[in-house]
């Protein structure tokens, strides 16, 4: 059975940093891309961030760009989000994905950006 399990989320304060955990079994992790995905309410989902399977290479979203990096140990099953300079816009439930047709995904962890 695979399982994505993110965890880390929680309430932050405008300008924090918080990181996200993405814990993976069930499947060859180092042969998976993986990617960050979230919905803020009300919204549709975004693709925040995507790496490849040996790490080697990395994408993000505009919105999150310079803020946001996203890594991943593949000797632990982990991909990680690190994010800082936290805005209330990047409030959201995110979300782990594998594969590049994301096929694969966790439950989700909700960041709260607020005051």
């Amino acid at each position: 059975e695979v399982q994505l399990v993110e965890s880390g989320g929680g309430l932050v304060q405008p300008g924090g940093s918080l990181r996200l955990s993405c814990a993976a079994s069930g499947i060859t992790f180092s042969m998976y891309a993986m990617s960050w995905v979230r919905q803020a309410p009300g919204k549709g989902l975004e693709g925040v961030s995507t790496i490849t399977t040996g790490g080697g290479s990395t994408s993000y979203a505009d919105s999150v760009k310079g803020r946001f990096t996203i890594s991943r140990d593949n000797a632990k099953n982990t991909l990680y989000l690190q994010m800082n300079s936290l805005k209330p816009e990047d409030t959201a439930v995110y979300y782990c994905a594998a594969g590049r047709s994301l096929g694969y995904w966790g439950q989700g962890t909700q960041v709260t950006v607020s005051s």
